[in-house]
């Protein structure tokens, strides 16, 4: 009799650890346990620590509180300016509420992975290529928004998204290289002309100087020479004041013309006709040339 007393005893005790062992559970700190008995939602959350379910009966399942780290895998789209990306992102989310995360949808996780992929797309379109490249802030904003809102239902609570890399086409990088490199040189024409500006105003006042002391400009002349032959050239620039030039011009208009005397101009007497000479002629014209026949009849006569 004692002994199935004590075999009934152990029999006992066995069942008895063998049922503990069947029914504890262990919740840790960052978890939180969703019973459901006999595939009913028991509305009281099982906190962090030892717990006990009965067996069969009781099904208890562990819901992480941490923030999740969710890649987006980057999504090809057009922007609203007709230009082809490809825009990846990461998005940080933690449950909030365990229970409806476990009844409300199948795979949180999941869930929310697909909505950032088609909220992300829907983000491509509706924004311009400079508003993904410097605006990403309020993207981000407008992406959060755009998650958070379908996430409160299922327990979810979207911490932050953020859009890690857009990819341009090789196209657009030379395209938008070039508009840099024509800005760039737009602003440095800009500058250098603005400096030309200043440095006329003040060459400007430093001759307006010079003007009132002609010592200056010669004293100017010679920290020039001076800085020149401090190179050690073999050829020296030696500049010629242009006032010399204008003093020499003004000389010459300030002197009087000289006058030249007239020379007397002598013309010779005219021949006189004679009969020596028309007989001379008559006979210069028998030795030499032939006269004609009326002529020598007239010298005659």
């Amino acid at each position: 009799m004692v002994e199935e007393l004590v075999t009934a005893g152990v029999a006992v005790g066995c069942a008895g650890v063998v049922y503990l062992m069947a029914a504890a559970r262990v919740v840790k700190q960052y978890e939180r346990g969703v019973v459901l008995r006999l595939g009913r939602l028991q509305r009281s959350v099982r906190g962090p620590g030892f717990t006990m379910i009965v067996p069969a009966i009781d099904r208890l399942r562990k819901v992480n509180m941490q923030i999740v780290t969710m890649p987006v895998p980057a999504q090809d789209g057009i922007t609203r300016d007709n230009v082809t990306v490809r825009v990846d992102a990461v998005i940080y989310f933690k449950v909030v509420d365990a229970a409806e995360a476990v009844v409300q949808v199948e795979d949180y996780r999941f869930a929310v992975s697909q909505m950032a992929q088609t909220s992300l797309r829907s983000i491509i379109g509706k924004s311009d290529l400079d508003d993904l490249l410097s605006n990403r802030e309020k993207l981000n904003q407008g992406l959060e928004l755009m998650i958070d809102s379908p996430a409160i239902g299922w327990g979810v609570q979207i911490d932050r998204v953020e859009i890690k890399d857009v990819s341009l086409p090789e196209t657009m990088k030379r395209s938008m290289a070039r508009q840099a490199e024509a800005d760039r040189e737009r602003r440095a024409r800009v500058i250098n002309a603005d400096a030309e500006l200043q440095a006329s105003k003040k060459l400007a006042e430093a001759a307006h100087e010079m003007s009132e002391e002609p010592a200056a400009l010669q004293l100017r002349l010679l920290q020039t020479v001076v800085a020149v032959a401090a190179e050690k050239n073999s050829t020296l620039v030696l500049p010629f004041p242009v006032e010399l030039l204008r003093f020499l011009e003004r000389a010459q208009q300030a002197q009087p013309p000289v006058q030249q005397p007239a020379k007397e101009t002598q013309q010779p007497p005219a021949p006189a006709l004679s009969e020596s000479g028309v007989e001379s002629g008559a006979q210069d014209s028998e030795a030499g040339e032939p006269v004609a026949r009326g002529e020598s009849k007239t010298g005659q006569d």
